[in-house]
């Protein structure tokens, strides 16, 4: 016998109706769907380091991103560090040694860090060693250091004999003596060299990371994004600096091969050799190589790069200086152009030893000077995000809501 086709009453449909509702409900409640990569659940950034590493390893075991042996124990946590892990303090090489570590382990467990540079491992990057200390070279150092030293010194005396009329007009003289050579290059500076240079551990690892990024609706860099580069988009930008590092190693490998420069050269001794170079052949009565003077030229022009400009993204304190009215201002302008309600940095010193909300706590100036044998009244810290709109600071014996999702109390100064 065939049956007609069924054809559901009114009391049928609202049945099914609402037994499609529960099973929605039901799935919503089964658990928390998969964070997408871009917009985890919780962002923990962390600001300045300079090689402080028992403060770091100390706070990120506070944030819970770490246990006792150093392993990743944050779960689908994203970690931002945003910059300047080097220079000034004792350990550089085990915070980027950690920092390398958990970039491999934190995936495993759904979680990611988020590693940009800062304006210190530009500098590093290009031979600018002006904050590195004796103790950080020595840290590179091993069995044979000294007898690289003693070769260095003299491949430069080698080289010395070679450039007369270089050395001649250099801006200011090179060190003369075997003493003074000895003295600006100590124990372990060939190997920092080496270690920074294009296919060295460090340097090939720091040539791999961005500038800033964005998760969710956050910004995060170093500096700060001056409103006058705000027409540039996130992707330009790092792909600015990564071009202007390339040009950078492009040129120095240039120079070395003309025999211009040694390898060990500072970015300082670079620059005075190239401009040195520059008015030896415009004294010369040989006539010169347009294409490659140049070159020389556009290479002196490196200050005003976006990666080492004071207003570019890696330098920029004008979070830190602008008064309130001119910087709430400024910010939405900045925030409109990347779709975004915040931005958080470091590479300027928080005095208080504390985090500095602004401008309608759109800026997050997290630099609370971790290394406190350097910066007085310093202390190691992070900030929480949770959501999107639950920002924390955590300190070592507090923890400090910033702000909470409007409807929930907001409790300052939680003592663990």
């Amino acid at each position: 016998m065939l049956r007609p086709p069924f054809s559901p009453s009114n009391h049928h449909r609202a049945a099914i109706s609402a037994l499609l509702f529960l099973v929605v409900v039901g799935l919503a409640w089964a658990g928390p769907a998969k964070t997408p990569a871009d917009k985890p659940e919780c962002v923990v950034a962390i600001g300045d380091v300079h090689g402080d590493f028992d403060d770091f390893v100390t706070i990120l075991q506070r944030a819970g991103l770490i246990d006792p042996q150093h392993h990743w124990t944050g779960d689908q946590t994203t970690l931002v560090q945003v910059g300047d892990l080097l220079d000034r303090g004792p350990k550089p090489r085990e915070v980027m040694d950690l920092l390398i570590s958990l970039e491999k382990e934190a995936p495993k467990a759904g979680g990611r860090v988020v590693s940009l540079l800062g304006n210190h491992e530009m500098m590093n990057l290009m031979g600018d060693l002006r904050y590195v200390t004796t103790e950080n070279y020595a840290s590179f150092a091993d069995e044979n250091s000294e007898e690289r030293r003693r070769s260095g010194y003299q491949q430069y005396v080698k080289w010395r004999s070679t450039h007369a009329q270089l050395l001649a007009e250099l801006p200011q003289p090179m060190e003369l003596t075997e003493a003074e050579w000895m003295a600006r290059h100590p124990v372990g500076f060939i190997e920092h060299r080496e270690a920074f240079s294009p296919n060295g551990s460090y340097g090939k690892w720091l040539r791999e990371h961005s500038a800033v990024a964005k998760i969710g609706e956050v910004i995060f860099l170093h500096g700060g994004i001056h409103p006058n580069l705000a027409h540039l988009k996130l992707d330009t930008i790092n792909a600015h600096i990564r071009d202007e590092i390339k040009a950078f190693d492009s040129a120095k490998q240039d120079l070395l091969d003309q025999k211009m420069i040694l390898p060990f050269f500072t970015l300082q001794e670079i620059s005075g050799a190239v401009q040195a170079e520059l008015t030896a052949e415009r004294k010369s009565r040989v006539p010169s190589d347009e294409q490659r003077q140049a070159r020389l030229v556009r290479f002196l022009g490196n200050g005003d790069w976006l990666s080492v400009r004071v207003d570019g993204p890696l330098w920029f304190r004008g979070y830190d200086q602008w008064s309130e009215e001119e910087g709430t201002a400024q910010i939405g302008k900045v925030l409109e152009s990347y779709n975004a309600t915040r931005i958080v940095v470091g590479h300027t010193v928080q005095k208080s030893g504390r985090m500095r909300i602004r401008f309608n706590n759109k800026v997050f100036l997290i630099d609370t000077g971790m290394l406190s044998t350097y910066y007085p009244g310093g202390r190691p810290s992070a900030l929480e995000i949770r959501g999107g709109t639950k920002f924390t600071a955590k300190y070592m014996d507090q923890q400090v809501v910033l702000i909470e999702p409007a409807g929930l109390s907001l409790r300052n100064g939680a003592p663990d």
